[in-house]
């Protein structure tokens, strides 16, 4: 059974008014659901690529994260502070750090300890 509803409405995509013929229709033609289609698709694709990046902008500080013992780079990246800062706060005594040879070390929990004291 056929219905004889005609409903004006605007096209989601180019905004355009047009007359439809059932109460779920979105756009004035196939080509304006075509193209709000593929706009779909491309944001969905964009939207994963976005998130994989992020992934893989934040796996160096997970890796980071789970180590015990942490060199001067490490340290300033997870801290978010630069090395004459890192080097300053070993002086001054607010950081504990080791040298073994020509490396400086500095285990984890001094670097949680110093958060813990602060706040």
């Amino acid at each position: 059974m056929s219905s004889n509803i005609r409903i004006q409405r605007i096209c989601q995509h180019c905004g355009t008014e047009f007359t439809a013929k059932t109460t779920v229709t979105k756009y004035c033609g196939d080509n304006c659901a075509k193209r709000a289609y593929k706009k779909r698709k491309k944001e969905e694709k964009i939207g994963q690529s976005n998130q994989e990046t992020l992934a893989v902008k934040a796996a160096p500080i997970k890796a980071i994260q789970e180590q015990d013992f942490l060199n001067i780079q490490e340290t300033c990246e997870l801290i978010g502070i630069s090395r004459m800062t890192l080097y300053r706060m070993i002086k001054d005594g607010r950081i504990k750090a080791t040298k073994i040879g020509r490396r400086t070390i500095i285990a984890r929990k001094n670097i949680d300890h110093l958060f813990s004291i602060e706040s």
